[in-house]
């Protein structure tokens, strides 16, 4: 469930290349994606972090302070959903500039949606992913993930809010530039 070393070393990069200070993770695990990106962002960038689960979490909270990043750190525990609509209601839209979605897949259309209202105009989102094994592209394969991947996979392709490139980095890594 974690990210690939070249992943975090790439989402770094893109933190970088973006000139990002504000960012959000949806999908927390044990912090190895945000430990990456906090450490890329400059001394005032900041992360919020979205995760349901306080164990996981926990452990994430230990590697941010042994590496130094926790003051970047703004975890929010709870269903995503709820937090990415409680920024928007406080007046976040348009106001992200990096956003990784690598959570529950049965929610990424609605994390895209919600994650696409609060990215500024420019800015970068990436979702993990979004080949899932390779079997988004089998026909057969009924399973609810698969047909929720597919689903967010033929949304970004048909958004012309956004451009888009797919890229076969681990389980596939979508960048989304909100136009």
């Amino acid at each position: 469930m974690q990210i690939s070393p070249d992943q975090g070393q790439f989402l770094a990069l893109l933190i970088q290349l973006t000139g990002a200070s504000r960012v959000i993770e949806v999908g927390t695990f044990t912090g190895y994606s945000s430990l990456a990106m906090a450490l890329a962002l400059p001394g005032d960038g900041s992360i919020i972090a979205c995760d349901i689960n306080k164990n996981w979490t926990d452990i994430a909270r230990r590697y941010w302070t042994e590496a130094g990043i926790a003051h970047k750190m703004d975890l929010r525990l709870g269903m995503a959903r709820g937090t990415l609509k409680s920024l928007i209601q406080d007046g976040g839209s348009d106001s992200f500039d990096f956003i990784f979605i690598d959570a529950d897949k049965t929610g990424y259309s609605h994390y895209y949606e919600l994650s696409l209202d609060l990215l500024r105009p420019g800015g970068l989102m990436a979702l993990d992913n979004t080949l899932y094994g390779g079997v988004v592209a089998d026909p057969d394969n009924d399973d609810l993930d698969v047909e929720m991947m597919r689903e967010v996979n033929e949304k970004i392709a048909a958004d012309d809010r956004v451009d888009i490139s797919l890229l076969p980095i681990a389980d596939g890594l979508t960048l989304v530039r909100k136009r």
